[in-house]
């Protein structure tokens, strides 16, 4: 079966590609109603709802610092998200190595869909901030398992163009979360369910109940699905799982490419981190931006990155006889042209700004199947979940667990366009380091499937 997809690959492609789906609206509804949330966590006097011990820590801090943080406490929601997430992937990477990957996305997926719906019932800031750790835990399950299961389905000379398929439901779950967000705040739905837990019954809460039954739905069909057997897609053969050492670890940091790739992509985490929580609140503060920027907004992202997720992934596929780093080379020119598209954002007037945000989004989600068509390449199949578990820890423990709450201490302090200065920053030092990995990749991918130990080979299943 090596150098075609597996039986079954095909329907395991549509079920992770709707997951992902909602795992972005999920994601992103929580930033589409911000300003809304913001104005259920304070009351009209400055003080928390439901804390006075964060009442007090805002007051220590308008008279220590000279400003009130109150982005920043809007922040950490979006942090606290990533932050488990973040660590909780590694854990389940190394859990998928021994036992059933589908087992575990089931779990995840079930998981975030529940605390996604509680996200709508907090009662107060803390609550809603618990919530969201779960929604993190739940992700965290299916965060490094979904590549790793496409790769065992795909061979390496297709790979880049189906991961690009699989990644093309971030733009689009994305632009569904601003827009749901949006329509659902100002929609005036009924209070079911809200007005007993201690808060108003604001219409917002319904944008996390929406995703709770499709969520669980596509949990249980996952229980359901067959494990692809690992590594016949690379090596032409079965691999038993194995326990991945910590040592096993230390292949991947001396990796070149591995490494530039996962840098360059916490650097771009980090940009894409900042934008999809604060663009939508900066945007409903900027003249000409319309009645509904947020909606606006989305569409932008869904339409630029659909299009330059396939155009990158078609891209990467397609230059790679000719370019041994060209999974990387795209990549990096792409983050570098983005790089004077964002800053011009900042000082364009609208409606031009949507123009340059476009572009500056399509340049974004440019290297989505390419950089993870590179993780899954230099990784021995059978520690990609493991590879790819290191890489989100890294990723967003260096980008969107703590964007959120710089961008929101840089804008308490002076302003949101000083604080999306620094995302621009972080375009220009992504395109820089997958530049530089470029040179490594073609001599890692061919030595990938050597690095581990000897893995015992096992029969495959029948079909």
């Amino acid at each position: 079966m090596r150098g075609q997809p597996l039986p079954g690959a095909r329907r395991a492609l549509w079920l992770l590609l709707l997951i992902n789906l909602f795992n972005y609206i999920d994601r992103n509804v929580l930033a589409a109603v911000v300003p809304w949330i913001k104005d259920a966590c304070f009351n009209p006097d400055g003080t928390v709802r439901g804390s006075p011990a964060l009442t007090a820590r805002l007051q220590w801090s308008q008279n220590h610092l000279g400003f009130t943080p109150e982005n920043t406490l809007i922040g950490i929601l979006g942090t606290a998200f990533m932050v488990f997430y973040t660590l909780g992937a590694p854990a389940f990477g190394r859990l998928a190595e021994r036992n059933s990957r589908w087992l575990l996305v089931g779990v995840g997926v079930v998981l975030w869909s529940l605390a996604s719906g509680a996200s709508g019932l907090a009662g107060t800031f803390l609550a809603l901030l618990l919530t969201r750790c779960f929604v993190g835990i739940g992700e965290a399950a299916y965060g490094p398992v979904a590549p790793s299961l496409i790769s065992d389905f795909y061979p390496v000379r297709v790979r880049g163009r189906v991961l690009a398929r699989f990644y093309m439901a971030i733009p689009v779950g994305s632009a569904l979360g601003y827009v749901l967000g949006e329509r659902v705040a100002k929609s005036g739905l009924g209070p079911w369910g809200t007005k007993a837990f201690g808060w108003s019954p604001e219409s917002w809460r319904w944008a996390f109940y929406l995703v709770v039954v499709p969520g669980i739905i596509l949990g249980v069909w996952s229980f359901f699905m067959r494990e692809p057997p690992r590594g016949q897609t690379d090596l032409g053969r079965t691999v038993a799982p194995v326990a991945v050492r910590w040592r096993d670890y230390a292949m991947l940091v001396h990796t070149p490419s591995y490494v530039f790739c996962t840098f360059g992509m916490a650097a771009m985490t980090f940009a894409i981190g900042g934008i999809a929580f604060w663009m939508p609140f900066y945007l409903k503060g900027r003249p000409g931006t319309g009645d509904s920027p947020i909606t606006t907004f989305g569409i932008i992202v869904v339409v630029a990155g659909l299009v330059a997720t396939y155009l990158g992934g078609l891209a990467g596929d397609k230059l790679r006889s000719r370019f041994p780093g060209a999974y990387l080379l795209v990549s990096g020119a792409a983050m570098l042209a983005g790089f004077p598209l964002f800053l011009a954002v900042l000082v364009a007037p609208f409606p031009l700004g949507w123009g340059l945000i476009f572009l500056a989004c399509f340049c974004l989600f440019f290297n989505t199947g390419p950089t993870n068509t590179v993780l899954a390449n230099v990784t021995h199949p059978s520690m990609r979940a493991a590879g790819f578990a290191l890489n989100i820890f890294a990723i967003h423990a260096l980008g969107d667990v703590i964007s959120p709450v710089i961008i929101g201490i840089v804008s308490d302090k002076y302003s949101m366009t000083a604080g999306f200065l620094v995302v621009g920053i972080m375009f220009l030092a992504a395109g820089v380091l997958w530049l530089f990995g470029a040179r490594h990749l073609q001599r890692d991918t061919e030595l990938a499937p050597r690095r581990l130990r000897a893995v015992p080979a096992v029969e495959p299943s029948p079909p």
